[in-house]
């Protein structure tokens, strides 16, 4: 019984960290290819709504679709502990090649 918890709170720990390296695509994206604040709205919708899928897939996989509110926790912590350690820094790199590209550029 304490496996099966300890490997829901591990897979909770992954989903976050693989959520948040979506998350980071979705930035590239938006480097790359500039659009108004309403399509930039949507596509955070979006994220939140595949985003909340994917934690209630995990639930329904792993835990027979027993809402487990540590679950949720673990997610949410681990995409904030992602953001805060490899996002945080990936954006800054993402901002140099950016300047980096607009020198090229002239």
């Amino acid at each position: 019984m304490i496996w099966d918890e300890i490997r829901l709170l591990v897979s909770g720990v992954v989903l976050g960290a693989e959520l948040m390296a979506l998350y980071d695509l979705l930035r590239v994206y938006r480097f790359a290819v500039r659009h108004s604040w309403f399509w930039v709205g949507m596509e955070d919708l979006i994220y939140w709504i595949i985003a909340g899928f994917a934690v209630f897939y995990l639930l329904y996989l792993q835990n027979d679709g027993a809402l487990r509110w540590f679950v949720i926790a673990t997610v949410l912590s681990a995409m904030a502990v992602y953001d805060r350690i490899i996002s945080f820094n990936f954006r800054k790199l993402l901002k140099k090649a950016v300047k980096w590209f607009k020198m090229k550029e002239i």
